[in-house]
């Protein structure tokens, strides 16, 4: 559906964080409040009141799109649709998130994972444009991957959990994922590395291993993102990814993993294929507002 309103509401969910907005469908933000993600009572409270307060202001919006953490129900047969399932985030496993905020706030809403959220929306605004088969990994809190396939959101059995991908680990490292043993999350989101590491992975300086390590097994992820389902962009975000000159250790790292073995079609490299966000930070919050038109 075509994005005719003036206003829509729309939640970056993060596990550490909700971001939530007033936005026009031209992308003009004209209100914005960051929410600490703590209890789903504290926190689904506050979302509330923010948008609430947003409609007495005169931003009123019959829709909403969500953008959020998981995992998610998104079978729309479900009777649990909307909820977030079995998560590590203390306290809101089977929250009914998208139901709630739909009675709450007497609108209707789209729910998506906030991974193919930002993939979504770097496909449709950022560098993710005219590519047929688009991925999205934020490396942050968390390992969280999107995927688009000519324009929709991937979902199947579930959705894409390419955090949770097994890849190589770096030699004398374990991976501390409570459910796998050397997955993409237990070795490379910023949890993990303050704990493989004893300190916050923020601090690490430019010449600290870690960084090695980290591009090893980003590099294992891209080889198989790309093997698998052909990517044509491999989108890498989140707090970690900030880091200088990262970007460019994936790259030559899964450079190695593949080996040539890809011919590419002319004029495309590997440095065109895996980059950062064309949206910035804003990825997962625009991507709230493309579900809401996909």
């Amino acid at each position: 559906m075509a994005l005719t309103d003036p206003y829509y509401a729309v939640i970056e969910a993060g596990g550490t964080k909700f971001n939530c907005a007033i936005v026009t469908p031209g992308r003009d933000i004209v209100a914005e409040i960051r929410i600490p993600t703590t209890t789903p009572e504290e926190t689904l409270s506050k979302t509330v009141a923010f948008f609430q307060q947003q409609r007495e202001a005169g931003y009123a919006f019959s829709q909403m799109g969500i953008a959020s953490f998981g995992p998610l129900d998104l079978n729309p047969a479900s009777a649990t649709y909307g909820y977030i399932t079995k998560t590590p985030k203390p306290h809101w496993s089977h929250t009914n998130l998208a139901g709630h905020l739909a009675a709450q706030l007497e609108c209707e809403v789209t729910i998506d994972t906030d991974v193919n959220g930002a993939a979504l929306g770097e496909y449709r605004w950022g560098a993710a444009q005219d590519t047929k088969v688009a991925v999205y990994v934020t490396v942050g809190t968390g390992v969280g991957g999107g995927v688009v396939i000519n324009g929709k959101p991937l979902h199947g059995l579930v959705h894409p959990e390419i955090g949770h991908m097994l890849v190589q680990p770096p030699a004398g490292i374990h991976g501390v994922c409570p459910f796998h043993q050397n997955c993409v999350e237990g070795l490379a989101s910023g949890t993990a590395l303050g704990k493989i590491w004893s300190q916050p992975s923020d601090t690490f300086a430019d010449e600290h291993p870690a960084w090695d390590g980290l591009s090893e097994v980003l590099g294992d992820m891209c080889h198989n993102l790309m093997v698998t389902l052909s990517a044509e962009k491999i989108i890498l975000g989140g707090g970690v990814m900030q880091k200088h000159g990262l970007v460019e250790k994936v790259i030559a790292a899964a450079s190695g993993k593949l080996n040539d073995y890809i011919v590419m079609p002319e004029g495309i490299s590997l440095e065109d294929i895996i980059c950062l966000p064309g949206l910035d930070t804003r990825s997962g919050l625009f991507g709230a507002l493309a579900l809401l038109d996909s």
